[in-house]
């Protein structure tokens, strides 16, 4: 019995063990968010497609399909912006390996945080507008 319960502690032990995941890192959940964001790139395309159809229309409802086409190509440059100066901030190493971070580094990652997240509610919104209006235009 003894050794049953001895197995079954070790056999515990390892299962937990190997169940612990490690908190992600900041840098970690930068990078999460940039890839959430970066495959909606195609979706904003696709949108802006869709409104040049429509940016003829001199209409009060042309006026809203024209800003809401400005609003995706902002997004679009937002996102490519960020992406060149994120990576002209880090280095592979520093984005793929978890290389320490110099505190200006940190700094400047604490920055890129708070940028992604904003240009993450840029292009959903972006998005979001431009559906509701073309669904709404059906």
């Amino acid at each position: 019995m003894k050794k049953l319960f001895l197995f079954a502690a070790i056999a515990f032990l390892c299962l937990s063990s190997c169940n612990e995941q490690k908190e992600p890192t900041q840098m970690q959940n930068v990078m999460a968010i940039h890839d959430e964001v970066m495959p909606q790139m195609g979706k904003l395309g696709d949108l802006v497609g869709e409104l040049n159809a429509k940016e003829n229309d001199s209409t009060e409802l042309g006026k809203k399909y024209m800003k809401a086409k400005k609003d995706l190509q902002a997004a679009h440059k937002s996102m490519m912006d960020w992406m060149q100066n994120f990576g002209n901030r880090f280095d592979p190493d520093e984005i793929l390996n978890g290389k320490e971070l110099s505190e200006q580094k940190q700094q400047w990652l604490d920055e890129e945080e708070e940028k992604v997240k904003e240009l993450k509610r840029e292009i959903t919104e972006s998005i979001a507008n431009a559906e509701a209006l073309l669904e709404g235009d059906e």
